[in-house]
């Protein structure tokens, strides 16, 4: 099941992307890559007009797509194991230092443990590993009231909600 997080709310999302191994026969329509496979094939696919995602593993830098980022119709950051939480990072960087504003999806070990932390580093869609619902994932995400650090999706801080700012 997709997950996407619109509006301050999760619902449910037909997925329009068929995620390809490496070592899978192209197939028609809209596709996810991982990088490997992008670079061997991916800007070939899109000079043909088709919709292209690139998946990051965990340990690839999100910098690698900063020459193809506008080309691209989603990114997913995978979460290998729950405690594995580099893909944060990614999410952060390419939403605030890099300006992707398309769909950044998490992929893998992903639980509903996580939304809070997900949505505040600018994940938008979910791909959940657990039996959760959207509902779920919006109670999840509205656990906590306030926050204390700014994030990529610009609740402002405790701090700043005292003091008027």
């Amino acid at each position: 099941m997709l997950i996407e997080w619109r509006d301050g709310a999760a619902a449910a999302a037909r997925d329009g992307f068929i995620a390809l191994a490496d070592d899978a026969p192209l197939a028609d329509g809209d596709v996810i890559l991982s990088w490997p496979r992008f670079q061997a094939e991916g800007e070939d696919l899109i000079a043909r007009g088709r919709r292209v995602g690139v998946r990051l593993a965990s340990a690839e830098s999100p910098d690698v797509l900063a020459p193809v980022l506008d080309a691209l119709s989603l990114v997913a950051l995978e979460f290998p194991k729950f405690r594995d939480g580099r893909a944060y990072s990614g999410a952060r960087l390419l939403r605030e230092r890099m300006g992707w504003r398309g769909e950044l999806r998490a992929v893998g070990d992903v639980l509903v443990e996580q939304a809070f932390l997900m949505i505040r580093c600018g994940f938008d869609a979910f791909e959940p590993a657990d039996a959760s619902t959207p509902a779920d994932w919006t109670a999840a995400a509205a656990r906590f009231a306030h926050v204390y650090q700014r994030a990529a999706d610009s609740r402002p801080p405790a701090f700043a909600e005292r003091e008027g700012v």
